[in-house]
């Protein structure tokens, strides 16, 4: 598969779990640290990469769900997108598992679930995992 590149992302890592990650414009300079939970320090003011990865798929999935909204005319105001991600056993190997706890305040739980299952269709976020790890959606319409 070939992507037309629009934009590439450029981030160095260095030290592994216990070091530190900085994106090439200095806009991302943070510590690592094991979590206390996987054997690590969890050291304070550092983060780990699922952090990371939850933020960033949170992002990219609320950004997904404006889009399928807007072109379905149908306007989101006040989204919210949370991403817990795990980090755990698969066998004898590691692997992860995505929670997206998606809000749609004022919408019809229907309706947001539809919206929600075609954001997940669209996703890079999404896409890219579809198949690789699990990933469960839940939809809620709290004002």
């Amino acid at each position: 598969m070939s992507i037309q590149r629009l934009y590439t992302a450029k981030a160095t890592a260095t030290g592994g779990r216990d070091g530190r990650a900085i994106s090439s414009d200095n806009v991302i300079d943070l510590p690592l640290s094991t979590p206390k939970e996987m054997g690590g320090p969890g050291k304070a003011n550092s983060t780990n990469p699922e952090q990371l990865f939850a933020a960033g798929y949170a992002a990219c999935f609320d950004g997904a769900l404006n889009l399928v909204a807007r072109l379905a005319k149908t306007p989101i105001t006040g989204s919210t997108v949370a991403a817990d991600v795990s980090f755990g056993k698969d066998g004898d190997s590691y692997g992860l598992a995505v929670d997206l706890k998606v809000n749609l305040p004022g919408f019809e739980q229907a309706r947001a679930e539809e919206l929600v299952a075609q954001a997940h269709q669209v996703c890079p976020y999404s896409r890219a995992t579809r198949g690789n790890i699990e990933v469960n959606l839940s939809t809620t319409t709290n004002g």
